[in-house]
């Protein structure tokens, strides 16, 4: 399928932004009844990509630790163990675990936040620190 521009000529097909995908599989198995093979998440994204487009972003998943997965004769049925949000989270302390210098990485992360961003980590942290103390 292609896009007209203003012009009315033909332009090709808008690509999909990074995590696009994995946001939506994540997003129909969120709606799942339980367990669904991979046809049934096909169908819930309308049915326009292919079968192994699915199964190839499921398995990504899998391997990102968004989706579990239980073997069903030849098959699987997937289930999503985080939302979009886990999903991200697990992509930035996939990319600090690659890190040597944690430290860094961690004070050019808050350096680089907007003061609002900033405001919600620290009440985040200071959450985490009330409830953790004995």
């Amino acid at each position: 399928m292609t896009d007209q521009n203003r012009s009315g000529t033909e332009q090709s097909p808008r690509r999909r932004g990074q995590g696009e995908l994995e946001g939506q599989v994540l997003a129909a198995l969120g709606q799942a009844p339980g367990a669904v093979p991979a046809a049934w998440v096909q169908e819930r994204l309308g049915g326009t990509l292919a079968y192994t487009t699915v199964m190839t972003i499921l398995t990504r998943l899998h391997a990102k630790g968004a989706v579990a997965r239980r073997r069903v004769g030849r098959s699987f049925e997937w289930t999503a163990v985080a939302d979009e949000a886990g999903l991200a989270a697990l992509r930035m302390r996939r990319v600090l675990d690659a890190e040597a210098d944690r430290e860094a990485v961690l004070a050019r992360f808050l350096t680089s936040l907007t003061p609002g961003d900033e405001q919600v980590l620290r009440g985040l942290l200071a959450q985490g620190s009330e409830g953790g103390e004995d």
